[in-house]
């Protein structure tokens, strides 16, 4: 019984040990099943995912890596992709006094010798404003836009107080080149003045951050513009001077300067705003643009325009009819000329020697209406059109011309605008007689505006003969540069004062087009109280301070601009005849 009883215990214990076994085979295989249902059910969402972003087109436009290299702000570059304004990443100089802790000195070394060794790596910095800082406990930068070269050397220093933290810093290639086209960004990364502030959403949108914003100016254009405006500015001790180069046909700006200028890289507090004492002397900051945002009364830049307003209307029909070149007198008002040149004058001459008195009796003719409506057809009642946030307002003489108001109108008294509102509407003048606003965009020819029609072409083809004419015998002879066939007028103006206007002050401005038989560009150059020195024999006139600068600027950006000297071909002046003065 013993026996058997063992025996069938054994056989029970085996039994129930296979059908474990199988139990627990079973059991594996069911998860070893849903494991790999798991597995497959994963594998079925991923690739149903995957296939749902690449139909829908709903995947990440770039990765976090991607996200981290990208700059933190947009490129600017000039129309032919030179780089103006680019952003990278650098190290600034930073205090935390608190580096080592609530306890203790913040420094190891004292301020003064600190200061020192930072002196010996920043040779620019004031040694005493900074030992003076670093005494104060304070934290805050000590200087933006460390090299990393200069780092290492702080670093070498051995206070742990000075800190290097890297950030993405603003960064002009050119220097001061184009300062008031381009702005500035300020220590908050946010655009300013220039097209840094047209622009700032765009340069920061990070679906833009990767690519450029080409600019209409062509860099080495600008270079010489500033250089010539530079050297004449100089050479009269003038106090500031303004410029523009201007396509005639779609009024881009091939460049555009205002002096004295102001490094972009480097913006100081009396770049914005000036002490009280040289504001008081009518100086503008550095940053202030002459071209679009000062209004100056232009003087006889304005007289082409008024006699194209006079032809268009048909006032003036016979080119040698002779006009009263007398005094002019108004009520209790003398209009008369700088320099006399007879009783009469045809139109012509009138344009050739700056006659005020003329061009005042063509205007009378006219009529304050008709002239009105040109100068609103120009743009001239409005602030200039430009991208620019800074656009000054002209001084418009309103809605109720009087008949002296008119004569004073026409040659470019009692009215003031910028040097850009002039440089589109002599752009009108001489294209044909398209008026177009002037854009700092690089345009695609689809782009270009088709403009408002202010003249006849009929009209712009005569006012070329008579710029060009202008320059070969008359004020504007020293802007004549062989080949390139320039066309002109000159303006000196008075500046208004208390009391009335300044004789001793002058705008002078040249107002040009070249080349004049296939006008491509227009130039403008102006300067702001020059002085008769040796090198304008001793003249302050627009004649011998700004006609000089456009005859030395337009050799030069001529052939940049596919405008090669040709010195066999000319404007036809033949139908005027014996209207053309012998050249002295």
């Amino acid at each position: 019984m013993n026996a058997l009883s063992a025996n069938a215990a054994i056989t029970t214990g085996r039994g129930q040990l296979v059908t474990f076994r199988r139990q627990s085979l079973a059991m594996a295989r069911w998860r070893v099943l849903w494991v790999a249902l798991m597995f497959a059910a994963i594998a079925a969402a991923a690739v149903l995912r995957i296939a749902y972003l690449g139909l829908a087109d709903h995947g990440p436009s770039r990765t976090s890596l991607e996200e981290a290299l990208l700059p933190s702000r947009g490129e600017i570059t000039d129309r032919n992709g030179i780089p103006l304004a680019r952003a990278f990443p650098a190290y600034a100089l930073w205090y935390n006094p608190r580096a080592l802790g609530d306890s203790g000195a913040p420094l190891v070394k004292s301020p003064q010798e600190v200061a020192a060794r930072l002196k010996a790596i920043f040779p620019e910095i004031d040694e005493v404003d900074v030992a003076e800082r670093l005494a104060s406990g304070k934290p805050g930068y000590l200087r933006r836009r460390v090299l990393p070269e200069d780092a290492n050397k702080v670093q070498s220093i051995g206070e742990l107080a000075l800190e290097m933290p890297r950030e993405n810093d603003r960064h002009y290639p050119q220097g001061q080149l184009a300062a008031h086209v381009l702005g500035y960004v300020n220590s908050d990364s946010q655009g300013k003045i220039g097209m840094e502030q047209v622009l700032d959403q765009q340069l920061r949108d990070h679906a833009t951050r990767g690519t450029s914003v080409p600019l209409s100016i062509d860099i080495r254009v600008q270079g010489a513009l500033e250089d010539e405006l530079r050297k004449g500015m100089l050479a009269v001790n003038a106090m500031g001077a303004a410029g523009i180069v201007l396509d005639v046909d779609t009024g881009e700006v091939m460049a555009l300067a205002s002096l004295p200028e102001f490094d972009p890289n480097a913006v100081t507090s009396e770049d914005l705003v000036l002490p009280e004492e040289r504001s008081k002397r009518g100086e503008t900051p550095r940053a202030f643009n002459r071209v679009t945002n000062q209004v100056y009364e232009l003087g006889s830049t304005f007289k082409p325009l008024s006699i194209a307003a006079a032809i268009d209307a048909g006032v003036v029909r016979d080119f040698g009819k002779r006009w009263n070149a007398e005094p002019l007198e108004v009520g209790r008002f003398t209009i008369k000329d700088l320099k006399p040149k007879g009783e009469t004058l045809n139109v012509p001459e009138a344009l050739i020697y700056s006659s005020n008195t003329v061009t005042a009796r063509v205007a009378d003719e006219l009529g304050p209406e008709r002239l009105r409506r040109t100068m609103m057809d120009l743009g001239m009642h409005e602030r200039p059109y430009i991208e620019l946030p800074a656009r000054g307002h002209p001084i418009w003489p309103g809605d109720d011309w009087r008949r002296l108001r008119n004569m004073t109108v026409s040659y470019g008294h009692g009215i003031a605008v910028t040097p850009l509102h002039l440089a589109s509407a002599y752009a009108a003048m001489v294209n044909g007689g398209i008026w177009r606003p002037a854009t700092l965009h690089k345009l695609d020819t689809a782009d270009i505006p088709r403009g408002r029609r202010v003249y006849k072409a009929s009209t712009s083809a005569r006012m070329r003969q008579l710029l060009r004419m202008i320059t070969l015998y008359g004020t504007g002879k020293n802007a004549d540069a062989p080949g390139f066939r320039v066309g002109g007028k000159t303006g000196s103006a008075e500046k208004p004062g208390a009391g009335g206007y300044r004789r001793s002050s002058l705008v002078s401005t040249f107002a040009a087009a070249f080349p004049m038989d296939r006008p491509r560009y227009v130039v403008i150059a102006m300067l702001d109280e020059p002085h008769g020195t040796v090198a304008s024999s001793f003249q302050r006139t627009a004649g011998w301070t700004a006609a000089p600068i456009v005859g030395k600027l337009v050799p030069r950006i001529g052939p940049l601009l596919g405008v090669q000297p040709d010195t066999s071909r000319d404007v036809d002046m033949s139908d005027l005849g014996p209207l053309v003065p012998e050249k002295h």
